[in-house]
């Protein structure tokens, strides 16, 4: 087996649409629509660019803690995460950029015991480039894991 190259490169294109607020994104030959916020005048109705960037860190974090479980030998039958965003502009960090104030995310592992499953979510929290882009930007971010049965 081919060992997997260290760089990995993304290209996403995104347009302005008829509708004022709505945006039609590409990502290789996938199309999708995102909204601005209501809150800005815009429609809404989809997903919205922080629901997709949240959802982006989740998604890395199932498929990473699969993809590390495997590597390590660590059985893991399932991950569920829900992640939480909040964005105060009244009350930043920094006057040059908004950020996520606070980030909170619950990961739900099945198939594991609890010293396995630190190791994985550890794991996570080290290699995904989402995450790390949160945790740095965001002084206020926490990660908490439990074990099903």
């Amino acid at each position: 087996m081919t060992a997997p190259t260290q760089v990995r490169e993304y290209e996403i294109h995104a347009r302005t649409t008829d509708i004022f607020g709505r945006v039609m994104c590409s990502a290789r030959d996938h199309h999708f629509i995102v909204d601005g916020p209501v809150q800005n005048g815009c429609p809404g109705e989809e997903v919205t660019p922080a629901e997709i960037f949240l959802s982006a860190v989740a998604a890395c974090g199932v498929e990473l803690m699969h993809v590390i479980a495997r590597d390590e030998g660590i059985p893991l039958d399932r991950v569920r995460i829900t992640i939480n965003g909040v964005v105060d502009r009244g009350n930043q960090a920094r006057s040059d950029v908004t950020v996520f104030n606070t980030v909170r995310v619950k990961v739900a592992l099945g198939g594991t015991d609890p010293a396995r499953a630190g190791v994985v979510v550890d794991g996570f929290k080290r290699r995904c480039p989402l995450y790390g882009t949160v945790s740095t930007a965001c002084a206020d971010v926490r990660v908490d894991y439990t074990v099903e049965a």
